[in-house]
């Protein structure tokens, strides 16, 4: 089945929606917190109804994820480009990611990786920028490697709601790969215990996408660092800290971001390389 906007359901590519359709909501919601205006603005042109994503993703536990995943990588991203002014960073899976539209520093090299088809629907939504180019690749396709410019050999990798949908065999090739090229680099991404994943797999079915299963998982963060020898430092970071004991959630939600972090059903990972 496609929908008005031309997007094939029951694929991986479909579930591109759920984060942006996730931001624009839960940016109404906690502008506090974090407001994307790009996401409520794409969100807002498109001819499709997001209702059967509302039902699942649009509670106010699921706004929340998808905003603090968006608050944490915005802040590990920006602390990066800080660090390494002459850089570059590379948005895997970028779908309708809007990333760089809120941490733009009016010099970073950006680039977008997403497969042909994805960044085609990509940009009816989001031109390309000055400084922000889409390749029109797989991440398996090392081809793309070529076409990062780094003035000083450091990269950062962002990876939301991405490695899910691969074997871990494949994600550590290319992690290997990753490494291998660039002197120094950090990669940051979200991952789900094996329990969390299935859990996870039972909701996105609920939205009608029976073909985007999720195989990959993390249950322990450091056994991440023989992914590469050049890997030096893996880190686990909490999708919330301290806001889930704020009091203006409902019970529903602070039990849910206590239930992710003290019970590690999902973390953000951060692994780097090449640095002393």
């Amino acid at each position: 089945m496609e929908d008005k906007i031309g997007l094939q359901d029951q694929t991986v590519q479909a579930t591109m929606l759920l984060p942006v359709y996730g931001r624009a909501k839960a940016s109404r919601m906690f502008p506090d917190i974090l407001r994307d205006d790009e996401a409520i603005r794409i969100v807002d042109g498109m001819d499709y109804d997001f209702a059967r994503i509302d039902k699942s993703y649009g509670t106010e536990y699921g706004c929340l994820c998808c905003l603090l995943r968006a608050k944490r990588f915005d802040e590990r991203c920006l602390a990066y480009m800080r660090e390494h002014p002459d850089g570059a960073v590379v948005n895997l899976g970028s779908g309708l990611d809007t990333t760089f539209d809120r941490v733009d520093d009016g010099a970073v090299r950006w680039y977008n990786l997403d497969l042909p088809d994805a960044i085609a629907f990509r940009q009816r939504f989001i031109p390309p920028k000055e400084r922000c180019a889409d390749i029109a690749k797989s991440m398996f396709d090392y081809a793309w490697l070529d076409e990062i410019k780094t003035a000083d050999g450091s990269v950062f990798i962002l990876a939301g709601g991405l490695f899910y949908y691969f074997e871990e065999t494949r994600l550590r090739e290319l992690i290997s790969r990753i490494a291998e090229y660039f002197p120094r680099g950090e990669i940051f991404f979200d991952a789900q215990s094996k329990t969390a994943v299935k859990i996870s797999n039972r909701m996105v079915r609920k939205t009608g996408n029976k073909g985007s299963e999720m195989y990959f998982y993390v249950n322990d963060a450091q056994r991440l660092r023989n992914w590469s020898p050049k890997i030096r430092k893996a880190e686990s970071v909490p999708f919330f800290g301290d806001i889930r004991k704020q009091k203006r959630f409902k019970l529903a939600s602070r039990v849910g971001m206590w239930g992710l972090e003290k019970l590690k059903m999902g973390c953000l990972i951060s692994l780097r390389w090449g640095e002393k």
